[in-house]
């Protein structure tokens, strides 16, 4: 059988203007889309761009295996909610991920598990991808981050069918606490909780979980075999960092 894919994803968060971003989309398809890694599948990339920017980055990213999405939806598939974007109008533009439930959703706009669970059931029933967000609150040890996580996990896909639960799916780890830390979490740490996470979603083949914190240069390959990838920040917004970490993966990729 052949191995899962590494899986690097990034969100821009609202860090980049609309032509920024598009800058970013076109050195990115020139740089990494015909890498050979990505393009045979052993390199699963996805972006995902403020809202105003999806539509071009889709056409940007039209004849390449990476994948665009968006970084939230609302849980309603249509009616009177003003500013909201449905998961509907996602897919059908071509959107093929989502982000749902990051720290900062949870700190700045009150969302809770109970939003989580509606917004991660309306992108399953979409067929699009979630990228859950989760981590622990307080610094504490592995098993403990464990539970937890794995309660988060259980809580979003609460509303789901047993169907639904098979279906692709994204654990992006990163304990709250760690979130603009001077001390980030330690490799042995994110190893046993990204681990926990595996074993827990074990009956789900198409479910992966990647890292999300201070991801950088070489931190793939620190946890090689430990984890499913890793989703990107600020480091990444170098296109070239972008493309450095694809080659990374690809090396790690080929040596399996």
């Amino acid at each position: 059988m052949a191995s899962a894919p590494i899986t690097l994803g990034i969100s821009f968060k609202m860090y980049f203007g609309y032509e920024r971003t598009l800058d970013w989309c076109r050195q990115v398809a020139d740089r990494v889309a015909t890498h050979a890694a990505v393009r045979d599948g052993r390199v699963a990339p996805f972006v995902l761009p403020s809202f105003p920017a999806i539509a071009p980055a889709l056409e940007i990213f039209a004849d390449s295996p990476i994948a665009v999405g968006a970084q939230n939806l609302y849980h309603a598939s249509n009616g009177a909610y003003t500013g909201e974007v449905s998961g509907v109008m996602l897919a059908e533009m071509g959107c093929r991920h989502v982000e749902i439930g990051h720290a900062e959703r949870r700190r700045l706009f009150g969302e809770d598990d109970a939003t989580v669970a509606a917004k991660t059931q309306a992108a399953l029933a979409q067929r699009l991808t979630p990228v859950l967000c989760v981590g622990e609150h307080s610094r504490q040890g592995a098993e403990a981050a464990i539970v937890a996580c794995r309660a988060q996990v259980d809580s979003a896909l609460a509303r789901t069918t047993e169907s639904e639960r098979r279906l692709p799916l994204v654990v992006a780890y990163e304990p709250h606490w760690a979130i603009g830390a001077a001390e980030p979490a330690s490799l042995n740490h994110i190893a046993a909780v990204c681990q926990g996470l595996r074993e827990h979603l074990c009956s789900n083949p198409s479910a992966s979980v990647i890292y999300g914190g201070s991801a950088g240069p070489d931190l793939l390959t620190r946890l090689a075999g430990q984890v499913d990838g890793l989703f990107l920040g600020r480091f990444a917004h170098d296109p070239a960092a972008f493309e450095a970490i694809v080659e990374e993966a690809s090396a790690l990729a080929g040596s399996r």
